[in-house]
C-alpha cells in the first residue's frame, strides 16, 4: 500500500498545493497541464454522478479506481478539492482527507496571517505537518 500525491484546488480549478510521494510514471507533460487535466476529470466525474445517480446524490463521489491506482476525493463547504491518488489496496480515507483539511490546512493556511487565500500554499510549516501525516499513515509504504 501507499500514497503517490496530494492535489489541493481552489473553487475555480487553481491547484494551490501539489506533493508527491510515491510516483513511478510522470505524465510527459507540463505540471500546468497536469493540474488542468486534473481538476477537468474531478470536474466531468462529479457531474456525470450527479446526472446519472438513480437517487438523490449529495455527497457526490468520493473515489474511483483505474487498473493501476485508486483516486479518493474530499471537497469541502468551500468548495476546496483534496484528491490524493494510492495503490489500489488502500480501502476509503475520507477521515484522513478530512483531517488534512481540518487539521493541517484550517490551521497553517487558513489561521496564517502570512498566507494568502486563493494562492499557491508556500507555507514551510504545512508542507512539514501534511508530510509528517501522510507518512504517519498505516498505509503510507515508501516504494523503492
Amino acid at each position: 500500500m501507499t500514497i503517490y500525491n496530494l492535489y489541493i484546488f481552489d473553487r475555480n480549478g487553481v491547484c494551490l498545493f501539489y506533493q508527491e510521494w510515491t510516483r513511478e510514471k510522470h505524465p510527459g507533460m507540463s505540471q500546468e497541464e497536469e493540474f488542468k487535466l486534473m481538476y477537468g476529470m474531478i470536474f466531468s466525474i462529479k457531474s456525470f454522478v450527479s446526472r446519472m445517480a438513480p437517487v438523490d446524490f449529495k455527497d457526490g463521489f468520493s473515489s474511483f479506481c483505474t487498473s493501476s491506482y485508486k483516486l479518493h476525493f474530499h471537497e469541502t463547504a468551500s468548495g476546496l478539492k483534496f484528491v490524493m491518488n494510492t495503490s489500489l489496496n488502500v480501502g476509503s480515507i475520507h477521515d484522513e482527507l478530512q483531517h488534512i483539511y481540518s487539521a493541517i490546512f484550517v490551521e497553517h493556511v487558513v489561521r496564517n496571517p502570512l498566507s494568502k487565500l486563493g494562492q499557491a500554499i508556500d507555507s514551510q510549516l504545512f508542507k512539514t505537518k501534511l508530510d509528517s501525516y501522510v507518512r504517519g499513515l498505516p498505509f503510507f509504504t515508501k516504494v523503492n
